[in-house]
């Protein structure tokens, strides 16, 4: 019953903040500045609404993307990025099995959050943040 009273309290600041309001306009900017740059506006609404649903769930950045974005904002797309993400110690203590489904799991995880970091830069071009 407690995260029910919280979940409420927290829809109820949401709307006596304006958030809604801010996120319409925000919508209306961003579609406004795809339209006029020849940019997709179902992808920018897409995008956004996927930020506003995070936010309002509480959702962070995991620890794995934001070590994937520092490396990219640092020296770009690099060739060992698998090796420079992988935890040696961690490695070294597996089975030849285990080592090629972390290696495995490792290179998933990497393009999801190189998927993330392309889409998060394509809307800063798009939205001038």
């Amino acid at each position: 019953m407690s995260d029910l009273k919280v979940l409420a309290r927290a829809a109820k600041q949401r709307l006596k903040s304006d958030f809604w309001k801010d996120c319409k306009k925000n919508f209306n900017e961003n579609a406004g500045n795809a339209r006029d740059r020849g940019v997709s506006e179902i992808k920018v609404k897409a995008t956004l609404k996927g930020k506003v649903i995070s936010t309002i769930r509480g959702e962070k950045q995991d620890e794995f993307y934001i070590k994937v974005k520092k490396m990219l904002d640092e020296e770009g797309e690099v060739s060992d990025a698998i090796g420079r993400l992988t935890d040696r110690e961690y490695f070294s203590t597996l089975s030849y099995e285990e080592q090629q489904r972390y290696t495995l799991d490792l290179s998933n995880r990497y393009l999801a959050a190189l998927a993330k970091y392309r889409k998060e830069k394509e809307m800063s071009k798009i939205t001038g943040e």
